[in-house]
């Protein structure tokens, strides 16, 4: 079984189009785990339209915020093989497919994606390429490239991710590249798997320079440092 967690926020522009690029590729069984952070605008509305049973929509009644929203999207997941989407990016027909092959050898993957702008023209071929992606602890730690949208994984791992720390002040996906490059397999999948969609309202700033200070980008990076160590040595002890 499938899970793809999705964490929205007023996302009615690009919505549609990504649920359909996902829907396409699941089969009966899988599902949907939209966590929505109190859109104002018609994101439910649009995913309610779907009257489809593989979509669940949980409210984020935590703190607000992106870490928080996916955390209770991956709390509700039920799945074996647990995907991350953004609601604002397109699949590739064989995302699924690929991600779920080599899921059965590694215990977490992280998946190419065609970079675009808001209309989906090709800006770049290759996220990798551009982002110099790939395993390596500590060139993950100066600047991660485990891309959130671009995680697929087991869900045993979840048991130790979870839950991620109350007050992190880097992203999601820093804290699984963080976790994962110490105590689990992880592989970087060559083949572009989706459209980024880069646009004015993104979350993130991939790809582009960085507007922390160094006292901010040190700050971050101690933080994760400490809570990731604890919870390795958690997770080895506990192993």
């Amino acid at each position: 079984m499938v899970s793809v967690c999705i964490a929205t926020y007023n996302g009615e522009k690009y919505i549609k189009e990504q649920i359909n690029s996902i829907l396409v590729q699941l089969k009966l069984e899988d599902e949907i785990v939209v966590s929505d952070d109190g859109s104002s605008d018609n994101t439910l509305k649009i995913i309610k339209e779907f009257e489809d049973p593989r979509i669940l929509i949980v409210k984020n009644y935590s703190k607000k915020g992106v870490n928080h929203n996916f955390q209770n999207a991956l709390k509700n997941a039920k799945g074996d093989y647990v995907f991350l989407a953004d609601q604002d990016d397109v699949w590739l027909p064989n995302k699924v497919e690929t991600c779920v092959n080599e899921l059965k050898t590694y215990d977490l993957v992280v998946s190419n994606c065609i970079v675009t702008d808001d209309s989906n023209n090709i800006v770049q071929n290759s996220y990798f390429q551009v982002a110099k992606s790939g395993k390596g602890f500590f060139k993950n730690f100066y600047r991660s490239s485990y891309l959130g949208c671009c995680l697929a994984f087991r869900k045993e791992i979840l048991k130790e991710i979870l839950p991620m720390p109350e007050n992190l002040l880097l992203f999601h996906d820093w804290w699984f590249g963080f976790i994962s490059e110490l105590c689990y397999k992880v592989k970087f999948i060559e083949t572009p798997c989706m459209y980024y969609r880069r646009h004015n309202e993104t979350n993130s700033n991939t790809l582009s320079q960085s507007h922390l200070s160094l006292y901010q980008k040190l700050e971050y990076r101690f933080q994760l440092l400490y809570y990731g160590l604890i919870r390795v040595l958690i997770i080895k002890t506990q192993k």
